[in-house]
């Protein structure tokens, strides 16, 4: 026995020499699925963002892949692409995990649960301008080991070489006409190699530390990265858009204020609404004639809302579109 412990604390300390302190950490913490990836991670370069935040919302990815496991893998990578979105500072992002394309976006916001001026009293929901759908087609990974491979106590000590390679199909919905405004496949690589830890734990899950060091998790990160860069310069193309909620002498409310990035001096040409038209034989909401009614610019930004004056034009009423003028 004595002789058996004192070959285990020596390969422990074989491996602590080998290791990162970092890395030896998380297998002390019995943790570590594998090494860290040597893929690169690319940093979404995007300009500067400018005028309000536009409204989206992020439906639960679709798996179409074989994989299967504890965790699910369209909740966890849409909940990264929410995340990511989010810090862009482009964006106020809504989770829709449980809405089946736009149809149930449209019967959303109809069903008096949204923020619409005259609907119900319990509404408190934003209404989403856009809606982002994604399909996982590839979350793939393969290791090649190396001969000597060794396993102490549930650890498993050895030389391999991983790569993985995760593809995600993007969609970009207008909510309105449920038209597909553009999609793309966003797809990343990542590859390791050299000595490797590996361990089983239940913990171990997309999003986390761990996962985050895998080829496989620096793939899922280069996708994800790829759909953000896409989604915010297709977004650049939209104009952001909001509503009039009340006109009270020279004074014009707008729905939404300093939590959409609204600035005094912010400028937004104004638009009357026609009568929506429909499609006799889709039910399909095919849009609106509109007409350039004027334009006003912000005075006094508050949390949901804000204050404007006239800067031309005339007619001004509650639901009126105001869209940014850049």
């Amino acid at each position: 026995m004595k002789n058996k412990n004192f070959f285990i604390l020596a390969m422990i300390l074989i491996t602590s020499m080998l290791l990162t302190g970092e890395v030896f950490a998380e297998v002390l913490k019995g943790k570590l699925v594998s090494g860290p990836a040597s893929g690169k991670v690319l940093k979404p370069t995007l300009p500067q963002p400018k005028g309000p935040k536009k409204v989206v919302a992020v439906s639960e990815f679709e798996n179409k892949t074989n994989w299967r496991g504890q965790w699910s893998l369209g909740t966890g990578m849409s909940n990264q692409l929410i995340t990511a979105l989010i810090n862009t500072n482009r964006f106020i992002v809504l989770e829709r995990e449980d809405i089946k394309g736009v149809i149930a976006e449209q019967d959303f916001a109809n069903s008096g649960r949204t923020t619409k001026v005259g609907g119900a009293k319990t509404g408190q929901i934003n209404r989403a301008q856009i809606l982002i759908r994604g399909a996982i087609t590839e979350f793939e990974t393969g290791t090649k080991k190396n001969a000597g491979g060794l396993r102490i106590k549930g650890f498993t000590l050895g030389g391999a070489k991983s790569q993985a390679h995760v593809a995600v199909d993007i969609r970009i919905y207008d909510t309105t006409t449920s038209q597909v405004l553009d999609s793309q496949t966003c797809v990343g690589l990542a590859k390791s190699g050299g000595m490797t830890i590996g361990y089983t734990e239940s913990d171990w899950g997309i999003g986390t530390s761990n996962f985050q060091k895998t080829p496989l998790g620096q793939a899922t990160r280069q996708a994800i990265e790829k759909a953000v860069r896409f989604i915010a310069m297709k977004m650049e193309s939209v104009k952001w858009q909001g509503k009039i909620i009340k006109v009270n002498n020279n004074v014009l409310y707008i729905n939404h204020g300093k939590q959409s990035n609204i600035q005094a001096g912010d400028k937004f040409e104004v638009y009357k609404p026609g009568e929506a038209l429909i499609d006799p034989d889709t039910g399909m909401n095919l849009g609106s004639e509109e007409q350039l009614i004027g334009k006003i610019e912000v005075t006094q930004v508050l949390d949901k809302f804000s204050k404007a004056t006239k800067i031309s034009g005339t007619g001004f009423g509650r639901g009126d579109i105001i869209r940014y003028e850049y």
